[in-house]
């Protein structure tokens, strides 16, 4: 979406969370600056607030019982990997 203002122009995306928040990410092209430099910036900041990877997981329903075990992979995984790092910094 584009916003256009008298001395700028802001590029931004919006997404809800859960609790009913907005999450903006949001750019300001500059005079003279390229659309196509402006557009890899607002793909690179939308990447990097991870926009895309919340709306592909939205996408379908999720069951509760589905979204507990993937939580529940989630933290298995990162507590092994806590481990492990413990492990290595040991020896």
């Amino acid at each position: 979406m584009l916003y256009y203002s008298d001395s700028e122009c802001v590029v931004f995306s919006k997404l809800t969370n859960k609790k009913g928040g907005k999450h903006v990410s949001q750019i300001v092209v500059e005079e003279g600056e390229s659309f196509e430099n402006a557009l890899k910036r607002f793909k690179r900041k939308v990447q990097t607030d991870r926009v895309l990877s919340e709306v592909r997981r939205r996408r379908f329903f999720e069951k509760p019982s589905v979204l507990r075990k993937r939580k529940k992979a989630t933290k298995l995984r990162k507590s092994r990997r806590q481990t492990r790092k413990s492990q290595q910094e040991k020896f």
